[in-house]
């Protein structure tokens, strides 16, 4: 029976993967740099933009973007600590993520129930903000509700993600355990998981009042995690460049739009009744498969799908990633790299601002209106504000306060 502990038992199984995950690819952060200003819109309050991101148009959205993205990120950060120091410090380097995200998710909690309940605390304003949120159930029984959300069973609408991610990350010693055995056997099982949270049987409580579950099981987007991870680390081989895969994702993804967007529908169904009639009776058939909480067979598909046409335009090692020229075209296209690069790259620490700075950005709309110009300026200003937070995430990241060699 194969022991796990020396850093040597990872080496020759890892080997082959070592090149393809010991470089940053310009295609991760780049697609995460944009989930990241989806993500921003999507949490603001009744955004009229929120009408036009890729949730609006099919089955996957940014959270997809942000898990398969976060799969291949953690490729590069934890599973080079698997291959040179071993099982035990690689689940050891796993161990102090978990523990940056776990605080991450309780001060994001805690700072905006705060502001929340600073807002209605003040009495000018016709809403109350901490009822928007659901919040009430723990400001008028706090105690039962600490213990909650420290232990992850109260889990509240908009504070779902990082949760998920969490568990996310836990399974990964697992399957470097298994991976160690065979890839087989480990794919079989993170399918077989998937599978069994398509059931419900793994579903997780939200809360104590009510039957309410996780609104992202993780055992359920564990399989798109894994999928980043397996790509990144060479597990699984990159498709090929075929124009007959890009015809098909385009397919997909197109045929698939009238199902899994009720706006897609909603213009076919003006324009076409008939065929929207034919799509209505179709729509049923579709809800299980494209479920967001456990992560539907046709969610999956559909991001892939997705992903390759994004792989495929990038090009090959995301050479259409780089800028290059000297016009102004390309100067404006190498700033735009960079900053929605740097945006991915400090992902941890945007998502945690964006998800607190929505909030605020929605109060400041309630007071101002949502007419086409304020919300003009309440966007930029909240993408200015993500993008500050990522170059100063990165300034401190680099510690320059410490003397360089």
């Amino acid at each position: 029976m194969a022991t796990i502990s020396p850093a040597s038992d990872f080496a020759p199984a890892a080997a082959p993967a070592a090149a393809s995950a010991s470089t940053r690819d310009p295609r991760l952060d780049f697609y995460r740099g944009i989930a990241m200003f989806i993500i921003l819109i999507a949490h603001i309050p009744n955004d009229p933009w929120a009408k036009w991101i890729p949730a609006r148009f099919g089955y996957s959205d940014a959270t997809e973007i942000f898990v398969f993205c976060s799969g291949m990120a953690s490729a590069i950060a934890f599973g080079g600590a698997f291959l040179r120091k071993g099982w035990w410090m690689g689940t050891a380097r796993v161990a102090y993520r978990i523990w940056q995200v776990y605080w991450a998710h309780i001060a994001l909690f805690f700072f905006v129930a705060m502001t929340m309940a600073a807002l209605d605390q003040t009495g000018t304003f016709e809403k109350t903000y901490v009822s928007s949120l659901n919040l009430q159930h723990f400001f008028n029984d706090p105690a039962p509700q600490m213990v909650g959300i420290f232990t992850l069973t109260y889990v509240p609408n908009y504070f779902d993600i990082l949760p998920m991610y969490l568990v996310v990350l836990a399974l990964m010693p697992l399957y470097m355990a298994l991976y160690r055995v065979s890839f087989w056997l480990m794919a079989a099982v993170c399918v077989a998981i998937w599978f069994i949270a398509q059931t419900g049987a793994l579903a997780l409580p939200a809360e104590p009042w009510s039957a309410r579950q996780w609104f992202f099981n993780p055992f359920g987007w564990q399989l798109l995690f894994f999928t980043g991870f397996a790509f990144m680390r060479g597990w699984i081989p990159a498709p090929p460049v075929s124009k007959s895969l890009i015809w098909v994702a385009i397919a997909f993804v197109v045929l698939s739009a009238p199902f899994g967007s009720w706006k897609v529908f909603t213009w076919i169904n003006t324009a076409a009744p008939e065929l929207g009639a034919v799509i209505r009776k179709g729509w049923p058939l579709t809800e299980e498969l494209r479920g967001k909480t456990e992560f539907g067979l046709l969610r999956y598909v559909h991001f892939l799908s997705l992903a390759y046409l994004g792989w495929v335009a990038a090009g090959e090692h995301g050479h259409r990633l780089i800028a290059t020229g000297h016009g102004v075209g390309a100067r404006i296209w190498q700033f735009l790299l960079a900053v929605i690069t740097k945006v991915g790259q400090q992902s941890l620490a945007v998502f945690v601002f964006s998800m607190a700075a929505a909030r605020l950005i929605g109060v400041a709309l309630d007071q101002a209106g949502r007419d086409v110009a304020t919300v003009f300026v309440a966007n930029m200003i909240g993408f200015a504000m993500i993008i500050g937070v990522a170059y100063l995430a990165a300034w401190f990241k680099s510690q320059p306060w410490k003397s360089k060699k």
